[in-house]
């Protein structure tokens, strides 16, 4: 006998508008920090500074993805999409992703090509340019990064790693400025050395969220963090004398569930479906994340 379960909730208004939020504030944070690195870039002679302006300019648009990402994924469930919109969500950190990917590529042959061609020494002051866009880009990862947690969403995530990547961008581009700077003629080069070991921190960035988003868009089964406990709340209630053959997946910020329940094979119909009601209960006040589940009730043997 299966118990049927009601239709996929809508994701709770207050956690996707801290979502919406936090993107907001990337794309006017990225605006403006991609505006001053490149003009900073192109009037201190530094190729580092510009390949920056070009990461945060990414930012901006990996911002506007995810907050098109948690608008779809908040609307309510309807006929055509029963099971809601939560995979928006995942797909919207894939493209974050892919951006990453592409921005890695673009500033790699723009540095290389850089390296080759023989330029003047980046101006001192773009030193602290870049130290006051480190200083605003982690105190924006990490409370972007913190919104992600708090709400579960893999998109806002993948945005506060969009921004520290520029973060260690920025930090390398100083790095390789101040070495230019330091050693004078001979290292007018550095910083476009620098710029080119910043696209493997992004790529690594790029490849990181990829994987996590594709492995939710395949319905990969969670941890064990997720998974135990709702086994351990089905396996309380009262009444259930064993599981089986139980299926976690990830949609957007909510997890679904499917799972066998094992009863007294003798248990009248009614009490069956108070006891897979419970079990219910029992998951979603285990796993608050849980927003659906499914419980098919068989005879325990």
């Amino acid at each position: 006998m299966a118990e049927p379960s009601a239709r996929s909730k809508r994701v709770p208004t207050s956690q996707v508008s801290k979502g919406i939020r936090s993107a907001q504030i990337g794309v006017l944070v990225n605006a403006v920090l991609a505006v001053l690195k490149l003009v900073a870039g192109i009037v201190g002679n530094t190729y580092a500074l510009i390949a920056d302006a070009v990461e945060s300019t990414a930012d901006i648009f990996s911002s506007l993805v995810v907050w098109g990402g948690l608008r779809v994924s908040g609307r309510e469930p309807d006929d055509e999409y029963p099971f809601g919109y939560g995979k928006a969500e995942a797909l919207a950190a894939a493209v974050v992703s892919l951006m990453l990917l592409g921005a890695a590529i673009g500033i790699a042959f723009q540095a290389v090509r850089e390296i080759r061609e023989p330029h003047i020494t980046p101006a001192p002051w773009t030193l602290a340019v870049l130290a006051a866009v480190i200083v605003t880009k982690l105190v924006l990862a990490r409370s972007v990064g913190a919104v992600g947690v708090d709400i579960g969403s893999q998109a806002v995530e993948a945005d506060a790693s969009h921004h520290l990547s520029d973060t260690i961008t920025s930090t390398v581009a100083f790095v390789g400025i101040a070495v230019a700077l330091w050693g004078g003629e001979g290292w007018e080069s550095a910083d476009d050395w620098a710029a080119l070991l910043a696209t493997a921190v992004i790529a690594y960035n790029g490849v990181r969220i990829l994987r996590s988003a594709l492995r939710d868009l395949m319905d990969r089964m969670p941890g064990a963090e997720v998974v135990d406990p709702v086994r351990r709340a089905a396996e309380s209630v009262p009444g259930v004398l064993a599981t089986e053959k139980m299926a976690v997946r990830r949609t957007g910020m909510t997890y679904r569930v499917t799972l066998h329940v094992q009863t007294d094979p003798l248990l009248p119909i009614r009490d069956a479906h108070i006891v897979a009601g419970m079990v219910k209960s029992a998951i979603r006040a285990a796993v608050p994340r849980v927003d659906s589940v499914l419980v098919h009730l068989e005879p325990y043997e």
